[in-house]
């Protein structure tokens, strides 16, 4: 294989990291705000899931960056910015997934400091944002 060329097989297992991480929080934001606020292991588990599609995201973008583009982000949001210069994904995405990189940054840094009404607002609302990423770069690789 070319050193230079984007790896569809460790693009496809980051994909797939993330669609299992989307069924599993849609499966916990299914059970309503009050049984989810009231369960620590339900809390743990949303925020692991988080990181795991916010960095499966992550890898993917750098790794098309790098191989594509030949740069290197200086932040895991600035991955997603360069991601937008070249077209890859939209100015939309590109700052939204951009504000969940550094959300990701809190889960691991600061986790206990993190609300947990924003957890499952984020559950609830912007969990699409990553079914739109793969669909972007999906298209992208076609």
């Amino acid at each position: 294989m070319n050193g230079d060329a984007i790896n569809p097989n460790l693009v496809a297992a980051k994909i797939s990291e993330i669609q299992q991480s989307l069924e599993r929080l849609n499966g916990i934001s299914s059970k309503g705000r009050d049984v989810f606020l009231s369960d620590p292991d339900l809390i743990d588990s949303a925020k692991y899931r988080l990181i795991t599609a916010i960095e499966a995201s992550i890898s993917i973008c750098n790794h098309i960056i790098a191989r594509k583009f030949k740069r290197v982000p200086e932040s895991y949001s600035d991955c997603f910015t360069i991601l937008h210069e070249y077209d890859v994904i939209s100015a939309e995405l590109t700052e939204r997934l951009g504000n969940m990189a550094r959300f990701r940054n809190m889960l691991v840094h600061i986790y206990w400091e993190i609300d947990n009404e924003k957890i499952f607002d984020i559950l609830t609302s912007d969990l699409v944002d990553f079914e739109n990423y793969i669909k972007e770069i999906v298209h992208f690789l076609e």
